[in-house]
């Protein structure tokens, strides 16, 4: 068996990063190694999401819900040996929302994240004040997601578009080397304003072949397995050289369906595939367990604004064929985008194979396309039109607000700069979510949730399939290790024997 270093934590990955850059990224298989070499002013409290002090060590709110001034922790150095201060944070959000910015480079895809932000001040050297163009419920929770992680100004001057091979934070684990597909390494840093971690370095290692990721688990090379494929997690549960930690998240596995052109610019089509797939058989048997069936947009996970009346859609092929008669689209063909693997993505080919197979039972003939995922991620966020009927997809989130609002308001279209790849539009759930953003009562903002879901539920822009619980795997020698319900993985307080 092999033997990995003493006190070196090495990661299996599931793909490539596509940035060290924060700001740059989407993927929750980023953010697992960002929440470890960045902070930002806020983080979410150790297995909640409750927002408690990070760089910052207070804050206020106006009254109005419009101003958020920032407290900032004193003597915070970034890796690259700059101050961390009101400047730094003033240039990190500028540089993300204002397109004239002269380091506004590349992408910066979750900018809708703190689109209400109408200016940011430094109020004085360690104080930052935000002024909203309205009330943005959402706006602290926000924060602590890797979106509002801070890197350093003068790094970012320095590298320009290579800042993302030249990563510097003010987190537990300083940068050491990126070699392309094969691993980045981090390394402690020993003058971490929280504590100077355990672990000497962190190794990530892109295996994006869950079969790989599993034998190199089982002979020791790699201490750390995320998103264990389905089928060996008992095995894992019955050798006592391993742990297994499983926990329920805020996470949705579903189908974008193109509603632009083709079959499912039919409502009666979209409806009619919600019929057709076996979902329970689905979690069952593709995923064992590992999954419950999805009802609608919105996971139970957010459960004070999650639509209990909802009931997932039934597995229903003759009512599916009735719907597809209805729509005059028997034997209809459809082009089917499936990714090897993936942030979230489960047993994405089984998946797809399983989800193909129940379409074409019904009379639907599906061919399949598939790609690796960051290949996936560059075909499909820029939308499916012209190009496919469906996509699978899968979302971690943060907030109830956070996945509908990126990716089914119209103005979320791929050509505004959002995530909604199928094109679906209704004004009046783009009103319920503006409406649910903007309160600052959350029973208001509850009730407008769930008018979402109920809405959303009945146009069935998405093939809505799975909630999954997040699981990992550590061999017996890691200590101190946790899932969390953000689904980042924080490394800062394990330890190795």
């Amino acid at each position: 068996m092999a033997q990995t270093p003493p006190n070196v934590l090495v990661v299996g990955q599931i793909a490539e990063p596509q940035s060290l850059d924060p700001q740059h990224v989407s993927a929750v298989n980023d953010f697992r190694i960002l929440m470890n070499v960045y902070d930002g002013l806020v983080r979410y409290k150790d297995g909640t999401l409750e927002v408690e002090p990070s760089l910052a060590t207070d804050w206020t709110i106006s009254e109005d819900g419009t101003e958020y001034t920032f407290n900032l922790r004193e003597g915070v150095s970034f890796h690259d040996g700059s101050p961390f201060n009101a400047e730094a944070v003033v240039f990190n959000f500028e540089r993300m929302i204002q397109e004239d910015h002269p380091y506004h480079t590349g992408t910066f895809p979750l900018a809708f994240y703190f689109s209400a932000i109408d200016t940011v001040e430094a109020v004085d050297d360690m104080t930052v004040k935000f002024k909203l163009n309205e009330p943005f419920a959402p706006f602290l929770s926000n924060l602590a997601y890797a979106a509002g992680l801070i890197v350093s100004k003068a790094a970012v001057e320095e590298h320009g578009e290579d800042f993302d091979r030249n990563p510097s934070g003010t987190g537990a684990f300083t940068f050491a080397e990126w070699q392309s597909n094969t691993r980045v390494v981090v390394e402690r840093n020993p003058d971490y304003w929280d504590g100077a971690p355990p672990l000497e370095a962190i190794v990530y290692r892109p295996i994006t072949d869950a079969n790989t990721r599993v034998a190199e688990m089982l002979s020791g090379g790699i201490d750390v397995m995320v998103e264990v494929p389905p089928d060996n997690v008992s095995t894992f549960k019955q050798d006592a050289s391993f742990t297994v930690y499983e926990q329920a998240g805020p996470h949705l596995w579903f189908l974008i369906l193109n509603a632009k052109e083709g079959p499912f610019a039919n409502k009666a089509m979209r409806q009619a595939v919600n019929y057709a797939v076996d979902k329970q058989s689905l979690v069952e048997n593709v995923l064992q367990g590992t999954a419950a069936v999805a009802s609608g947009p919105t996971p139970s996970a957010f459960n004070w604004a999650y639509n209990e009346d909802l009931e997932p859609y039934p597995y229903d092929p003759d009512k599916a064929r009735e719907l597809i008669a209805e729509a005059g689209m028997e034997g209809a063909e459809l082009t089917f985008y499936v990714t090897e693997g993936g942030s979230g993505m489960l047993d994405p080919i089984a998946m797809g194979t399983a989800i193909q197979a129940d379409l074409n039972e019904v009379g639907l003939n599906v061919s399949i396309e598939t790609y690796e995922w960051n290949t996936f991620l560059g075909v499909v966020n820029p939308g499916l039109e012209g190009k496919a009927d469906m996509a699978e997809m899968a979302w971690m989130t943060n907030s109830p607000d956070t996945l509908p609002y990126l990716a089914l308001r119209t103005e979320a279209w791929p050509d505004k700069g959002g995530f909604n790849s199928g094109y679906y539009s209704n004004p009046e759930v783009d009103d319920l979510l503006q409406k649910a953003r903007t309160s600052t009562d959350q029973a208001e903002r509850a009730d407008l949730y769930k008018q979402m879901q109920e809405i959303v539920y009945e146009d069935a822009p998405w093939l809505f399939v799975a909630n999954w619980k997040q699981n990992a795997v550590t061999s017996a020698r890691v200590e101190n290790f946790k899932l969390q319900p953000s689904f980042f993985l924080m490394l800062q307080k394990v330890s190795k024997q």
